[in-house]
């Protein structure tokens, strides 16, 4: 099966996509969307894209499968909506929507329309979460965990001299919770399901951007934490602490080494340096996975798939932090 997929947006993960495409048999970069002629002509050539267009309907009747879609928050519901009608499957970068209301109207237009809609949150794909979650009864009864996401936005030296980019523009559905502080939020909600309570706090920016934050979620018998920031950087790993061991994972969103460590002092690198352990050959670009099982969900027309009940869990979680830290679009 080759599935002709179409692109929306032009800015650094669409790179990112277009590498891992690349990689992935039967997966065929067939045109793309931008506002801009000149935007779109330069993404094309340099990705060797045949067709462009500033049209989003006449992207739609071009005869591609499915849409990618890696525009700003704020306009994935109505392009993803758009597509869905014309019997496009999509894969739609995270967040999948601003709210749960979005989420469920998308989700709801794809059944209808018997296609396929996809978050692209990398750690619901990378067989490494699924090395996490075997090694878990190792490490005995769960009492905590905190994931943490601290990155320097390449874009935030700009904020700082008095210039917004889209990155930092919270009308554009934008927030740090969204971008980065998702990935912690997500997989927590994915290992340990849909927590009791919330408590959130976030710290703004002149403009009233979500900057960084914390987010404590309680469970019967656990708590977790999720850690994250787009204006400072953290070396920290990430921690899931059992009675009897922990387990560290060093990149939340793409890890490359997960470590054992258990309470009677042995310890165990599950990746990483001793490769032989791996069930899984590690990639540079994890993407290569969402892309994989996105194929394989269109190919066996898998419209209701387990994906979209973290999706739908992990906005509900989303919209409470907003509420209770104030983030608003």
């Amino acid at each position: 099966m080759t599935l002709k997929i179409g692109m929306i947006g032009t800015n650094f993960i669409s790179d990112d996509f277009c590498e891992a495409a690349a990689q992935v048999p039967g997966a065929e970069l067939f045109a793309i969307y931008s506002r801009r002629q000149e935007t779109g002509d330069a993404f094309a050539a340099k990705h060797g894209i045949p067709r462009v267009y500033t049209d989003y309907n006449e992207f739609l009747a071009s005869g591609l499968d499915a849409v990618y879609v890696a525009s700003p928050n704020s306009a994935h519901c109505s392009q993803t909506l758009k597509a869905l009608n014309r019997k496009k499957h999509v894969l739609c970068e995270k967040v999948m929507a601003v709210n749960e209301q979005e989420v469920r109207s998308m989700i709801d237009c794809a059944r209808q329309n018997n296609v396929v809609l996809l978050e692209a949150m990398r750690p619901d794909f990378d067989p490494a979460y699924d090395l996490i979650e075997q090694t878990l009864p190792r490490i005995g009864k769960l009492r905590r965990a905190t994931f943490e996401f601290c990155q320097y936005s390449s874009r935030y030296d700009s904020f700082r001299e008095g210039v917004v980019q889209n990155a930092f523009n919270p009308e554009l559905g934008n927030a740090a919770v969204m971008d980065i502080g998702v990935y912690c939020i997500h997989s927590l909600v994915r290992l340990f399901g849909t927590p009791k309570s919330i408590k959130a706090i976030s710290t703004k920016l002149p403009n009233g951007f979500d900057g960084s934050g914390i987010v404590l979620m309680e469970y019967d018998d656990m708590t977790a934490e999720a850690v994250y920031s787009k204006i400072a950087v953290s070396v920290n790993p990430s921690v899931i602490q059992g009675e009897d061991g922990s387990i560290m994972i060093d990149y939340i969103s793409k890890p490359e080494t997960i470590s054992l460590r258990l309470r009677e002092g042995s310890r165990d690198t599950l990746t990483g340096g001793r490769i032989e352990k791996l069930p899984y050959t590690p990639v540079k670009n994890n993407m290569i996975f969402e892309i994989q099982e996105f194929l394989k969900l269109v190919e066996m027309n898998e419209v209701n798939h387990k994906y979209l009940k973290y999706s739908l869990h992990t906005i509900r979680v989303l919209d409470e932090i907003k509420r209770q830290a104030g983030i608003r679009f």
